[in-house]
């Protein structure tokens, strides 16, 4: 198939694209940014700089390629900006929904977020329902409702994402924050998910029907669990412990419905991809 990965030399997709070619896929890569057009090529992707926030000029873009399908894994994060990144979730996606139906483009896959979740002890499943007073919201709202209008939209729910080049990465957001004491223990939940497994889900989703899937390792963790593992791994001073009387937030993601459809993450726990911090 011809593909269109939209947001292509982002974490998952510099990762995604040497899988979709592998799989004997024709990729079509989309960068904002014309000095990254030599990395998509070196990738095995045709290079197509666009700005998905111009409409007129992701319909272009959309129609010059022609895709079968078409890969959404646009963010805005890496300057923790998450105002930008959210009115990427919406008006960038629906730029490229309507560029890809507009083109009878009938299968896009697009990346969620599972850590929406209204709050409960029970792992989460694709039919309970997402936390409307969360910042995030609205723009997953907006993306998922978007995706949802394609003739078979799939909606990736990724857990926390880890990995080289992640905010995880020893030099990455969150290791700044536990180095400098900032990130405490807390019953709070957080379910991940390292960055090839999430890439792999993307390839998968392809052959998969329409509607969200969690894609989450094993293995859903507090922090209060996985923080004095992760600190061990980036040589950062033990943080501490979690008060006992906190109330816990968040809530742990099920990855059953993935598992049905065939995808298993090859990292199945975190403590397995942090222990592998310096080797990755």
């Amino acid at each position: 198939m011809k593909i269109l990965l939209a947001g292509a030399t982002g974490v998952v997709g510099r990762r995604l694209i040497p899988l979709l070619v592998q799989a004997g896929h024709e990729v079509a890569g989309t960068t904002r940014r014309t000095e990254r057009a030599g990395l998509l090529r070196d990738l095995g992707a045709e290079p197509v700089i666009v700005d998905m926030l111009d409409g007129p000029a992701v319909r272009d873009a959309v129609a010059a390629q022609r895709p079968d399908a078409v890969i959404h894994q646009l963010t805005d994060l890496s300057a923790e900006d998450f105002d930008a990144n959210s009115q990427l979730r919406i008006t960038g996606t629906r730029h490229l929904v309507d560029a890809a139906k507009a083109a009878g483009v009938e299968t896009m896959v697009a990346q969620s977020i599972a850590w929406l979740y209204v709050p409960g002890d029970a792992a989460a499943v694709e039919t309970d329902p997402l936390d409307s007073s969360v910042p995030p919201y609205e723009g997953v709202a907006a993306l998922e409702d978007a995706v949802g209008e394609m003739p078979r939209g799939v909606v990736l729910r990724y857990g926390a994402l880890y990995g080289p080049g992640t905010w995880y990465a020893p030099d990455g957001a969150i290791a700044e924050r536990v180095r400098a004491g900032t990130l405490r223990p807390a019953p709070s939940w957080t379910s991940f998910v390292h960055a090839e497994d999430a890439a792999s889900a993307a390839l998968a989703a392809l052959d998969w029907p329409a509607g969200p899937v969690n894609i989450v390792d094993d293995e859903p963790a507090t922090t209060a669990d996985w923080l004095p593992v992760y600190s061990a791994a980036i040589g950062a001073p033990h943080p501490g412990s979690a008060g006992k009387h906190a109330a816990a937030t968040g809530r742990p993601a099920s990855n059953a419905k993935a598992l049905d459809l065939g995808w298993k993450p090859q990292v199945t726990s975190w403590r397995t991809g942090f222990a592998q911090m310096d080797a990755s």
